[in-house]
């Protein structure tokens, strides 16, 4: 964890201009620090050794006293714009964070772990309170003041500023020390807040399967274990941040008394003056407690800095761009050729060598094993995805382009997609949309008329029409109110509506009975007959057997990966057993 890591003044440049404040407002206090010292010395000495009387000093006392009130002013002045900035830092990174994934697609390292992308954009960012608020003010004070006190006992006396030298240092040593220790207590922690966040959220998404099943109990059992797994780790994170603090303010005062005794023997002795004994001591804790707070402040903000880590993992992954040439007009054909796609993440790449041409009004079936490949293949389709090597090319009569090189915007305006777990959303319109709404997400001028013909098409207008409200009703986050082949056929039917050039489905059958099924590949069928290019993962027979071609992704341990194979649909069904 870097003291001042630059990629927070990237991604939340309204901390930027914090920081410059800080700084003025540091220089500030370091020179009401030593002129607050100097006055109060004098006051002091005035009394104590030469005798003076109110008359005498009390120019001098107020001039303290306004000292002290400025000193708090300016603290005042720090904490607001830290806490200000913090607020604008954290709606910053909140909208880079969430505008970063969507960008990224279901390609998204994010995709496999909704839960924990959550809990690190709601309660990871909320936890950089402390870095923004204390410790990146703290940091600042920590860089000004102590230089400005040492400067200055230097010029009073130099075996003090020795002592300083020589002791300061000492106090991030062990910042970096136990820092380097807290590091991993809060890399577990949020590990397991990640952990409890998914599990949590499948539980509630499949509550109502494991109530029919009784196993809810359970899951209840599961995630209190997690839950108090979390709990030892953030207490643990807690301990050794108190422990910290115990460190840090022994070393200070032992550091302190060393300067105090040498003053003292040397005062003792004559070797030193009184008013520059007492400004000397009344100087020395002032040089050491900005580096105390920052470690105190830093171990307090460990939390938020562990979620920052994750959060630039997300927005450093790469967003695949495209270019600016325009897609062709008319029908559409897809041509794949030797594409590699490769994660860092993993040793192998995710989809080795395939190629296959895709044709207007056919249906291109790909199977395989689960890791093959296939959902790859559709985020390199959908341009979500930068190919290691090989190509694919969109074509028409009226000419063709590399989709590396194609506006991915346009290209996306020409696909319908269509996910294993499709969400029904409608823009703008909050988490509870009416179904009509929820069809038109990609046509938003469409007719009542063309919502009930992609409805039909999908084969659940009748469906709909029993509903009380119809197009009006509510879909529930949950899904609660259509069945799971309700659910999916809606979702076609917001596909249909848009009558895309490029049809990309993955898996749509997928928990589907046999007559939803059915209804489903006529659905598709229907696309490809009116010229759409269909593109579709299928491991169920039905799918499969409407195909015209299938597309085989294996991916075997050994051998090494021989690649793609096409065969008819027959031979598919004969090779699997179907």
């Amino acid at each position: 964890m870097k003291p001042l890591d630059p990629r927070l003044l990237r991604f939340a440049r309204s901390t930027r201009g914090f920081i410059v404040l800080a700084v003025v407002l540091g220089a500030l206090t370091a020179v009401f620090v030593i002129v607050q010292a100097r006055l109060l010395s004098h006051v002091i000495v005035s009394v104590t050794a030469d005798g003076a009387g109110w008359d005498d000093v009390a120019g001098t006392t107020l001039a303290v006293a306004a000292i002290f009130a400025a000193r708090a002013l300016v603290a005042w002045l720090i904490e607001v714009g830290a806490v200000r900035s913090s607020a604008r830092a954290k709606q910053e990174l909140r909208e880079a964070a969430v505008a970063h994934v969507l960008a990224l697609g279901p390609a998204s390292p994010t995709a496999s772990d909704p839960g924990g992308t959550t809990a690190l954009i709601t309660r990871g960012v909320d936890a950089l309170d402390g870095y923004f608020a204390r410790y990146l003010p703290q940091l600042v004070l920590a860089a000004i003041v102590p230089v400005a006190v040492l400067l200055t006992v230097l010029g009073q006396d130099l075996l003090s500023a020795l002592i300083i030298a020589v002791t300061l240092p000492l106090i991030p040593v062990f910042m970096i020390l136990i820092g380097m220790y807290t590091r991993g207590s809060v890399d577990r922690q949020w590990r397991t807040l990640a952990v409890l966040s998914g599990h949590f959220l499948d539980l509630v998404s499949g509550l109502p399967t494991l109530v029919i099943f009784g196993r809810a109990k359970s899951q209840a059992e599961a995630i209190r274990a997690i839950g108090d797994r979390y709990r030892s780790t953030t207490m643990g994170v807690l301990r050794v941040s108190f422990l910290s603090s115990l460190a840090l303010e022994l070393l200070a005062t032992l550091s302190v008394a060393l300067i105090a005794v040498s003053v003292g023997l040397r005062l003792a002795e004559g070797q030193i003056g009184y008013s520059v004994a007492l400004f000397v001591l009344l100087l020395a804790p002032e040089a050491y407690l900005p580096l105390r707070l920052v470690g105190q402040h830093f171990h307090a903000a460990a939390e938020g800095l562990g979620a920052a880590e994750r959060l630039f993992a997300i927005l450093e992954t790469p967003v695949a761009t495209g270019g600016a040439t325009p897609i062709p007009l008319g029908q559409l054909t897809i041509t794949v050729d030797g594409l590699r796609v490769a994660y860092p993440s993993r040793p192998d790449p995710a989809l080795d060598s395939a190629s296959f041409v895709a044709e207007p009004g056919t249906i291109t079936a790909v199977v395989g094993a689960s890791g093959g490949g296939k959902s790859t293949l559709l985020a390199a389709l959908l341009g979500f995805v930068e190919p290691e090597a090989g190509s694919i090319t969109v074509s028409s009569a009226a000419g063709s382009v590399s989709l590396h090189q194609a506006d991915l915007t346009a290209w996306r305006t020409r696909v319908g997609w269509l996910p294993q777990r499709a969400h029904l959303v409608a823009a703008g319109l909050g988490p509870r949309p009416m179904i009509g709404e929820a069809v038109r997400l990609g046509r938003a001028d469409a007719s009542d008329d063309e919502v009930w013909a992609a409805l039909a098409e999908a084969g659940v207008a009748d469906d709909v029409r029993a509903m009380p409200a119809g197009l009006g009703s509510r879909l529930a986050a949950d899904g609660s109110g259509l069945s799971v082949g309700q659910w999916q056929r809606v979702a076609l039917a917001r596909t249909i509506l848009v009558q895309p050039d490029v049809v990309l489905l993955d898996e749509p059958t997928a928990a589907l009975d046999t007559a939803t099924e059915a209804a489903v590949a006529d659905a598709i069928g229907r696309l490809a007959a009116a010229g759409a290019t269909v593109i579709v993962v299928a491991h169920r027979p039905a799918l499969v057997g409407i195909a015209d071609q299938v597309l085989r992704l294996d991916r075997p341990v050994e051998p090494p990966p021989a690649g793609m194979a096409v065969a008819s649909a027959a031979e598919v069904i004969r090779g699997t057993g179907w």
